[in-house]
């Protein structure tokens, strides 16, 4: 008789143990369901994908300015054996792209400010040396009649084209991802899984005045 009471007894725990593991399991997916309905809902897989945007044309950006960069050395050479040509320019050239080649920026760093800024003056002051090399280049006939140099000067004018519209196609996925992030309730999400606000580019400092263009041509 006490054998048969135990027996019930277990088959009563048993059982319970039974509804407890299907109460966990119900409870479990219940909260990966809600878990997944949060993340959907709430934007996050949204910032993720605008976020791989960005990614992606700031890898474009680089793409362009490397092309540049490249560039640059055959430019120097071809221009460098002119008699009496500028010296001044070519060195500020070269000083120009070696500290741009010393800073690089990360997909990480897009986020900083202070970085993105310093990385962005460093290129747009290389910008500004090569533009005052191809016309300081315009008094010298020898170097403009030369194949070489009309080759590498189409080539580069043709990449600082291509660096604008990338940057712009960068300032407009950068656009879209802040807009989204600082959107609610997107931005609940944003800040959970910290989801930093971007970098945009801006003009060139001084931009909006007249280049003043001096030679020094003794």
């Amino acid at each position: 008789m006490r054998g048969g009471v135990i027996n019930f007894e277990n088959k009563i725990f048993r059982k319970g143990n039974m509804k407890k593991n299907i109460f966990k399991s119900i409870l479990l997916y219940s909260t990966i369901i809600f878990s997944i309905f949060i993340f959907s809902g709430c934007g996050y897989n949204t910032l993720v994908s605008l976020e791989e945007g960005v990614n992606s044309a700031w890898a474009q950006v680089e793409n362009q300015y490397q092309r540049r960069a490249d560039l640059i050395p055959n430019l120097v050479k071809t221009v460098e054996g002119a008699a009496n040509f500028e010296k001044g320019v070519l060195t500020e050239v070269t000083e120009m792209r070696s500290k741009v080649g010393q800073m690089k920026l990360t997909v990480d760093d897009l986020n900083d400010a202070e970085k993105f800024a310093a990385y962005q003056k460093a290129q747009d002051n290389l910008s500004n040396a090569l533009s005052r090399l191809l016309v300081v280049t315009e008094n010298y006939p020898d170097i403009k009649s030369t194949e070489n140099f009309k080759m590498l000067q189409t080539q580069l004018e043709g990449t600082e084209n291509r660096i604008t519209v990338e940057r712009k196609k960068f300032n407009e996925a950068v656009q879209q991802f802040n807009t989204e992030a600082r959107s609610f309730p997107t931005v609940i999400m944003a800040k959970i899984f910290g989801f930093k606000e971007k970098q945009y580019f801006k003009g060139k400092e001084g931009s909006e005045n007249a280049p003043d263009v001096k030679f020094n041509l003794k």
